[in-house]
């Protein structure tokens, strides 16, 4: 990985960590009024209930501690989880171990836990599952006994027998029943009258009552053409007391070699049948795992019912059903190694998730339910669960289930939503500090008696147009009540009084103030100006934010009479040379300028005297003054006569002195004097 995506890597990372974080102004810009609204805001949110805490009470802890919260004062109610029952799951590791009562065995651990749950706060508990030796079967089988199942019949009669040998490595605790339900017109006389569901056998342990049961039994037919099989399943779960239903793990196996109804086909001949919503449902509620034992030409059609029905299956039977045990045997293995976790309806405003780790170190997560499979006897698998509450509901005391699919177990989750902080219960009634008793104090705060509003309850409720007094008193929605710089006194700002009688505090929102505008030279306003709502209005002939800068540039004038010498601008009273080679207060020193005599002097020779190294160029190099010529040296322009002169004494080609004056006026045109007359020559 090469460095650009390193640096990319990090800076989304940051990104999301970024937004990731809480805004830390929610909790202010919630407006909370009480501890309880205030702790519904966010978990990062908590209140100050010292009585006389001025700035906003509901805010993050840091915040309000630096804010001069005390810390008895701090509001911060936290969710918590309890367990309630935690029985331990059964361990069975000895085949001759004792044998227990259905209701001992434990496959799911704990089995109940109370939840305090604050608002958009999780609290996560796990739930342990661990696959139980011997635990107790129930199955009920449910056979179609039209004529074309004749040869089914008969290899189901020795079903007790065989299949209590076959399951013995898996429980000690079978026990079998058998219903029936009729379809299809039969041909031989012998055939019994038609009907829809019959319980022949409720469940039992003895198989060779089984079997004389079942050998009883005959194949009929009936007048409608399709299987009326979802109301013979409907009632073989629904009837726990006829069937023998107990509180262990329920099969119920489907045995046909025809299709089956849905609702509204039967409606002409003057009965209904159940939809497969009511089916899922049914079966569901009352713990019961479906085996479909079907012929290859219904396979396809039940293996789409199965799919929309938790803990069910397809198992195909061979032409006479010879291979029913095995059948049931490997459907019964395949349901039982999968575990699924289901929650009962939640709460409005209340969510769940689930992280399944299954064996081999594989996890995943999933918001409807938890989820394993391959699960053998003896193996275990936890289920971390969080559930989460937003905002309160109005039932105070919610609880759930989470079901153990296929299984009576399940755990029971008792939700308590934390609407109040614990300061709420020391409210004390009708309190003196709530204008005269109109309201109670509760969390350092005045809750109000009916008709009465304000922080102290001091207005009534006839006197003023909106309930939310302080919005009246916010410039925003996220700002403070009176800008934190006063009262609102029923929907209208009163400022404070500074101990300076000369600051004062102003405007509708208190938010402008005569004291807090920029200072220069530690004067407000530098001196030159006074300060408005927080900004300085300045004196004639100054500006700038602190008032410091003067229009008058008296201080910038050079020696030259010029502004900062001609190389610069006054700003604030304050030369800025922009001829980088000046500098100075008043840009006039040049620290490598050569002197202005010695500059000049090769032009200034030139076009008085028509001499020197420019006599060829002058007309090209040194048009650049005036020249003006005087007879005599003392003749030459003095001090008080221009702006600013230099007098200048340079000697010329023939090595004699030349005197003249160089002078820059403040049009920036420059005149030079020279006097015609020469000094002293030096002999060569």
């Amino acid at each position: 990985m090469n460095m650009r995506v390193l640096l990319i890597s990090a800076l989304l990372g940051f990104v999301s960590h970024v937004r990731a974080k809480p805004d830390s102004n929610a909790c202010i810009s919630a407006n909370a009024k009480t501890c309880g609204e205030c702790i519904q805001t966010g978990p990062q949110c908590v209140w100050c209930k010292d009585p006389d805490f001025k700035p906003s009470r509901c805010d993050e802890k840091e915040s309000l501690q630096k804010a001069g919260c005390t810390p008895l004062g701090i509001e911060n109610p936290r969710g918590t989880v309890t367990i309630d029952k935690n029985k331990p799951v059964t361990n069975r590791k000895n085949e001759g171990g004792e044998n227990l009562r259905p209701e001992e065995f434990v496959q799911i651990q704990p089995q109940k836990f109370t939840l305090n749950l604050r608002s958009d706060e999780p609290q996560k508990f796990t739930l342990t599952f661990k696959r139980a030796k011997d635990y107790p079967i129930d199955l009920y089988f449910l056979m179609d006994l039209s004529d074309s199942m004749r040869t089914n019949l008969e290899n189901v009669k020795n079903l007790g027998a065989d299949l209590a040998k076959e399951m013995r490595y898996i429980t000690k605790d079978l026990r079998i029943g058998f219903g029936s339900f009729l379809e299809n017109p039969c041909f031989p006389n012998d055939c019994t009258a038609p009907f829809s569901y019959k319980n022949v056998l409720s469940l039992t342990n003895d198989s060779t009552l089984f079997t004389q049961e079942v050998s009883k039994q005959k194949t009929s037919g009936n007048l409608d053409s399709s299987e009326a099989g979802f109301d013979a399943i409907m009632q073989a779960a629904v009837c726990t007391k006829e069937i023998g239903w107990r509180n262990v793990t329920r099969f119920l196996v489907f045995s046909t070699d025809a299709g089956f109804h849905f609702a509204g086909d039967g409606k002409l001949g003057g009965i209904d049948y159940p939809t497969i919503s009511q089916l899922v449902d049914t079966l569901s509620d009352n713990n019961i795992q479906t085996i479909f034992a079907v012929t290859e030409q219904f396979r396809a059609l039940y293996e789409e019912l199965s799919a929309l029905i938790p803990k069910s299956t397809v198992g195909t039977l061979s032409t006479s059903s010879s291979n029913v045990i095995q059948l049931i045997i490997d459907s019964y293995n395949s349901l039982s190694a999968e575990v699924i976790l289901e929650n009962s309806k939640l709460p409005d405003d209340v969510s769940i998730s689930y992280v399944s780790h299954c064996k081999n170190g594989v996890s995943r997560k999933d918001e409807s339910g938890g989820k394993c499979s391959n699960i053998s006897i003896g193996d275990e698998v936890k289920f971390d669960i969080e559930i989460t509450a937003k905002g309160c509901p109005s039932n105070k005391s919610e609880t759930i289930k989470i079901k153990l699919l296929g299984s009576n177990e399940e755990v029971e989750v008792v939700l308590n939503f934390i609407c109040e902080c614990e300061c709420h219960k020391d409210g004390i009634p009708n309190s003196p500090s709530c204008h005269f008793g109109n309201g109670t104090l509760e969390c350092g705060v005045c809750r109000c008696n009916y008709g009465r509003l304000g922080r102290l309850c001091e207005c009534s409720q006839n006197e003023v147009e909106t309930d939310d007094l302080d919005a009246n008193c916010r410039i925003g929605k996220e700002t403070e009540v009176c800008s934190n710089n006063g009262e609102c006194v029923c929907g209208t700002c009163e400022c404070k009084k500074r101990d300076n009688p000369v600051e004062r505090y102003s405007g509708k929102f208190c938010e402008c103030d005569n004291f807090s505008c920029d200072r220069s030279n530690n004067k407000l306003c530098g001196g030159h100006g006074r300060c408005e709502c927080g900004k300085c209005i300045c004196d004639a002939n100054y500006f700038g934010s602190a008032c410091d800068c003067p229009l008058d540039t008296s201080t910038c004038l050079a020696s030259n009479k010029q502004i900062c010498n001609g190389r610069g601008t006054c700003e604030c009273g304050v030369c800025k040379c922009t001829d980088s080679k000046f500098q100075g207060q008043t840009c006039e020193i040049c620290p490598t300028c050569p002197g202005v005599c010695t500059e000049h002097k090769d032009c200034v020779q030139c076009r008085a005297f028509a001499t020197g190294d420019k006599k060829d160029t002058c007309e090209k190099e040194c048009m650049y003054f005036n020249l003006k010529l005087v007879k005599m040296k003392n003749e030459l322009p003095q001090p008080h006569d221009q702006p600013y002169i230099n007098h200048c004494k340079e000697r010329d080609a023939n090595d004699c002195w030349f005197f003249f004056s160089y002078a820059t006026k403040n049009d920036s045109t420059v005149e030079v004097h020279v006097a015609e007359e020469l000094g002293t020559c030096w002999m060569k």
